[in-house]
């Protein structure tokens, strides 16, 4: 009887993952024009990083084959900074009134060459504070990662009818 390695079985198991998952690529239109953004440098890609990853994790639940390309246009994130005589950072202060996240992007989603969606939204939540938000109170960008969520469910989720 023949046994099956188990480092080839892994590999093999990654390779059909791989293959199983729908391709996400985004990318960001000039971040140094954004409306609001952190001022450090290494804040800004720490803003980038974290929504790039969210979008790749809500792009692996569409189906198999599809490809989603994301371009973040602009960013307004929740909130306002205001400077911090004692902290040694400025403060992101959410009041709830007109400083809503809004992050305006431009998506085309195919499958096998076809596009099956695409266009340009200004995702935003005017009502970011009230309700209950499912992302714990020290997750980064928490607001807009919700808001990010159910824009992909109303725009693509329903669009490609997987669950």
């Amino acid at each position: 009887m023949k046994t099956t390695s188990p480092v080839f079985l892994a590999l093999g198991c990654a390779l059909l993952a791989g293959i199983a998952n729908a391709t996400v690529t985004v990318t960001f239109a000039h971040p140094e024009n954004y409306t609001d953004m952190p001022f450090a440098i290494v804040d800004r890609e720490q803003v980038m990083k974290d929504l790039n990853r969210h979008l790749d994790k809500l792009g692996a639940t569409l189906p198999t084959g599809q490809d989603l390309k994301i371009e973040i246009l602009d960013i307004d994130l929740a909130g306002r900074i205001e400077p911090s005589a004692r902290a040694s950072r400025d403060l992101r202060i959410l009041r709830g009134s007109a400083d809503w996240p809004v992050i305006t992007l431009r998506y085309r989603l195919e499958s096998q060459g076809k596009v099956l969606k695409s266009g340009e939204e200004r995702v935003a939540d005017m009502s970011y504070l009230l309700g209950y938000n499912h992302y714990n109170a020290g997750e980064n960008l928490r607001y807009e990662k919700q808001m990010l969520d159910r824009w992909f469910k109303k725009t693509l989720v329903a669009a490609t009818g997987a669950s």
